[in-house]
């Protein structure tokens, strides 16, 4: 499934990681970011990896989902990076808003790790399971790691 935006030529990508190269030519590192994936996401252990330098990370978790209310708190964005969320296993839920109609901001944008949130509310959620994933471009504000049991997910931070 990809969303397009009526008034950009941005988009939201949720899809199977077997689709991945379908995206390839959306950013030049995204081809390097999925490699790692398909190469480490069996193995990996939970912790921050670096791919690239600063331009290409990882971040691997692997804990309880939470609360509807406990990830909306953290309903946030990034102006520098693109993240590629795949969930390893289980089942996540993650909320979803355009960034353009959140109204509430939650204190200031923080350069040194890139994140901005919101008190709004997620205007949708869906869920992601083994091997799928969302990409989340500047414009799309998230509440990820909703869910009831173990999720193990990496995720791929790409430098704009």
């Amino acid at each position: 499934m990809t969303r397009y935006r009526e008034n950009k030529n941005e988009i939201m990508i949720i899809d199977s990681l077997s689709n991945a190269e379908k995206y390839f030519c959306v950013h030049p590192l995204f081809a390097k970011a999925f490699e790692y994936i398909k190469l480490n996401m069996n193995t990996i252990k939970a912790g921050n990896y670096e791919i690239v330098g600063d331009e290409l990370r990882a971040i691997v978790s692997n804990k309880r989902g939470k609360t509807m209310e406990e990830s909306s708190s953290k309903f946030e964005c990034h102006d520098k990076n693109i993240d590629i969320q795949l969930c390893i296993n289980g089942k996540e839920k993650i909320g979803w808003k355009p960034r353009h109609t959140c109204t509430r901001q939650k204190g200031k944008y923080d350069p040194a790790k890139d994140v901005i949130f919101y008190r709004d509310a997620p205007d949708m959620y869906f869920q992601l399971t083994d091997q799928q994933f969302a990409i989340f471009f500047p414009e799309d504000v998230h509440a990820p790691m909703i869910g009831e049991g173990w999720i193990k997910k990496i995720v791929i931070k790409v430098k704009i």
